[in-house]
């Protein structure tokens, strides 16, 4: 009876065992596996590599990172990965034959990222941005301060299995998309973003789902001006949609002391309004007007500031860039 008792608890530690070291080896692309981990600190998993159909009765040698492996030979391998070690490994006719094929292993851990700062608890570690309805929408991210190695790997978007095409910028820190919906239509599905990016051989993924209203920013406002000294008044974006009549804008002015900014929280006068115009109703000579615009019918995020500084009959009028 005792020993069935141990058989029974040793049976019992070993599944516990195992389910804890569960992982997952997945094709990401075209020569590209993931190794799922729940956590990257003493694992050790066995990834099968296959150089191809092709190569079944030919001397394959592999290498891993260009240094040869010599305990890896032959079409079909088993390669030990260890912890975050992954790598690249290249398939060859021979021990100094011709390049055939290559898997490249990445490492993902479950339920953790380090690449990417985040950029607020609301937004994630992606911001996206639109200037209008027209389909055209940037996202951006910032990579941590020991990652700046990363590189994205991968870009997937899609409407409702539409797939949306982008490109990722030269430094590797934002993607602009282009998305065919007509900016009349009344959006029935949310987009759907996942960015893959790595570090060495750290893969993280990153997604992110939005309707195009949620995240349409309108630009700065132009011709920010005053006649008389008293009154002001500004035009739409020039990148607006037209007819400015369905494509309607609300404003938020704000007036500050002229030693504050647009950003201050403390202000002479806060107005909200549909018209673009506004009269200063106060005697002082010295303060800075900012204004700013959003959707009138989906009341989403402001756009960046156009302000006019005012300094007794000097007035300087200008805009501030879009926070990244």
């Amino acid at each position: 009876m005792l020993s069935l008792l141990l058989v029974l608890l040793c049976a019992s530690l070993c599944s516990s065992s195992s389910d804890s070291s569960q992982h997952q080896i997945e094709t990401l692309t075209d020569n590209v596996l993931v190794l799922r981990l729940p956590n990257e600190e003493g694992s050790m998993v066995f990834v099968p590599l296959t150089c191809g159909e092709a190569y079944q009765n030919q001397p394959v040698t592999w290498k891993k990172n260009g240094i040869d492996v010599p305990a890896l030979q032959g079409n079909q391998v088993k390669v030990r990965v260890e912890e975050m070690n992954g790598g690249n490994y290249t398939c060859h006719l021979g021990p100094d034959g011709e390049y055939l094929n290559h898997t490249v292993i990445m490492i993902q851990v479950e339920n953790r990222t380090v690449i990417l700062k985040e950029k607020s608890p609301e937004e994630g570690h992606i911001r996206c941005s639109a200037p209008n309805y027209s389909g055209s929408f940037i996202c951006t991210w910032t990579k941590a301060q020991y990652r700046s190695d990363a590189a994205v790997l991968l870009v997937k978007a899609e409407r409702h299995l539409e797939n949306i095409p982008c490109v990722v910028a030269a430094d590797g820190s934002s993607i602009q998309c282009q998305d065919a919906s007509c900016p009349f239509r009344e959006e029935q599905h949310r987009i759907a973003l996942s960015i893959y990016i790595y570090s060495y051989s750290r893969l993280e993924e990153y997604t992110k789902s939005f309707y195009l209203r949620d995240i349409v920013r309108p630009e700065n406002l132009q011709n920010l001006h005053t006649t008389d000294g008293k009154n002001y008044s500004w035009n739409y974006p020039d990148s607006w949609e037209k007819p400015c009549s369905f494509f309607s804008l609300h404003f938020q002015v704000k007036v500050v002391h002229n030693e504050d900014t647009c950003h201050s929280d403390k202000h002479i006068r806060l107005h909200e309004t549909d018209d673009p115009k506004f009269e200063i109703d106060f005697k002082t000579k010295r303060y800075i007007i900012c204004v700013r615009a959003q959707d009138k019918h989906t009341r989403g995020p402001f756009g960046p500031w156009s302000y006019c500084s005012v300094n007794r009959n000097t007035v300087n009028c200008s805009f501030l860039e879009l926070q990244p």
